[in-house]
């Protein structure tokens, strides 16, 4: 089916917030930098300290928060889509928690960056394992193992997490609740996390047909010739990867793959092909917003991202519950 046009209108809308946000993040600072500094910097770079402020620290940063936003959107589209339901959310499965426990070992050995990241990960995706391998993906009854298997083992990360800052020096709790919180501090993206972002938003699209059909039930799903168990394994892990990926980036930051994908469908957004961009873009822009809120309300103090991300997703969170009872598709 064609695309309605005021589909093109909400993405362009979306790309022209995108592209305020960015703009707002390098401008925001200590350092008063115009937009024409910005511009001239990217036609021609500097080596002067406006041109090391925006190369060392504001476009990095920029970058990273960019990219935790629009993994963890394309997160929570996909677990809504797993799950059929718009409150689902990316750490639901215990993948945070199986990330924080991983960082926060790292912070606690006094590990440097790379390792911090290594461990994160590594604790993710065996936490992803953990819950895909005691539940049965093939079962009819799949879905709700995989459900109360993730709250269960996410449960479980939360008391070793709580053990880990009760055993703490307090010269590490800190740290250790930032990363919890969300830090963009010290983040850094690299050209592989663009390719993931464009791989989850291409292969999105590609499937888009299979996961509006796969939205209105596993029955009509199967009666149009969708593989649902093969799409569902490959929903999992996939969401699972885009989480992973961004908690290594800016850790625990919330709401936004909750609230991402509703807020579009409510706007309309219902069909994946437009989904899926769209929370990108959106999901991108929220944290952005957030991250340059953080740095700059207390400045020079910075305040963690979640914090923000969780004025924004609250509000959004008890309205999505006042409206839970519609049908979700």
């Amino acid at each position: 089916s064609v695309i309605p046009k005021h589909h093109y209108l909400l993405l362009g809308s979306l790309l022209a917030l995108t592209s305020a946000a960015m703009l707002f993040s390098l401008l925001s600072g200590s350092a008063q930098i115009s937009i024409n500094h910005i511009m001239s910097h990217f036609a021609s770079p500097e080596t002067g300290l406006t041109g090391q402020i925006l190369e060392q620290i504001r476009i990095p940063r920029t970058l990273a928060a960019f990219s935790v936003g629009s993994l963890l959107a394309m997160s929570g589209v996909a677990m809504q889509v797993l799950l059929r339901n718009p409150l689902a959310d990316p750490y639901i499965l215990g993948v945070s928690g199986g990330a924080a426990v991983g960082a926060l070992s790292a912070i606690l050995l006094g590990a440097s960056s790379f390792l911090l990241v290594s461990l994160a990960f590594a604790g993710a995706l065996g936490s992803t394992l953990i819950v895909f391998g005691i539940s049965n993906p093939f079962n009819n009854q799949s879905m709700t193992r995989l459900l109360l298997t993730g709250v269960v083992v996410s449960a479980g990360w939360g008391a070793v997490i709580n053990l880990i800052l009760t055993t703490s020096t307090s010269n590490t709790v800190q740290s250790m609740l930032f990363w919890l919180m969300g830090d963009l501090s010290q983040s850094t993206v690299s050209l592989g996390h663009f390719i993931l972002i464009v791989l989850g938003l291409v292969g999105g699209i590609w499937i888009a047909k299979s996961l509006n059909v796969l939205s209105r039930g596993d029955l009509v799903a199967v009666s149009l010739g969708v593989n649902v168990n093969l799409l569902r394994v490959f929903l999992y892990f996939s969401a699972s990867i885009f989480t992973a990926v961004a908690v290594t980036i800016g850790g625990s930051v919330g709401f936004v793959g909750l609230v991402t994908p509703h807020i579009l469908r409510m706007l309309g957004a219902r069909d994946h092909r437009v989904l899926i961009p769209a929370s990108v873009m959106l999901g991108g822009s929220i944290v952005l917003i957030a991250d340059t809120l953080a740095r700059t309300i207390l400045a020079p103090q910075q305040l963690p991202v979640g914090l923000f991300t969780a004025i924004i997703g609250v509000p959004c969170f008890l309205f999505i519950m006042n409206n839970s009872g519609k049908k979700f598709s």
